[in-house]
């Protein structure tokens, strides 16, 4: 639960973190925000790629979905603590509990909806 010590963290560090399903325009979304904000943007996927060196669909292949997902919770944890960022999670990324309290804990969490027939 966020109490009002919470806010001005959030607001200090100036993180805007999207989430939402695959297809939602989170990247596409964050680009612009962050053009039009002058923050960096930042996709947690290509982040993961970069450290890797191997694609998203490989790591599935090798380490199914929990080797992934581990994965992206160490990302997620790691580019929570930048600053003036717009992230980009990747579609399961609130799936995993710490994910979630690193994302509402440091910034603002911008959830994209779109309808079943847009995805």
């Amino acid at each position: 639960m966020q109490t009002e010590s919470d806010a001005p963290a959030k607001r200090l560090s100036g993180n805007i973190f999207l989430v939402g399903m695959m297809g939602a325009g989170k990247t596409t979304v964050g680009k612009l925000l962050a053009q039009h904000l002058g923050k960096t943007f930042v996709d947690s996927d290509e982040e993961i790629q970069r450290r890797t060196g191997v694609t998203i669909q490989h790591i599935f292949d090798v380490e199914g979905e929990p080797g992934f997902r581990q994965r992206e919770a160490n990302a997620i944890q790691a580019l929570v603590k930048l600053d003036n960022i717009v992230l980009a999670t990747g579609g399961g990324a609130v799936l995993n509990e710490q994910s979630r309290a690193a994302l509402r804990g440091n910034g603002i969490v911008v959830y994209l909806k779109s309808t079943t027939h847009d995805l």
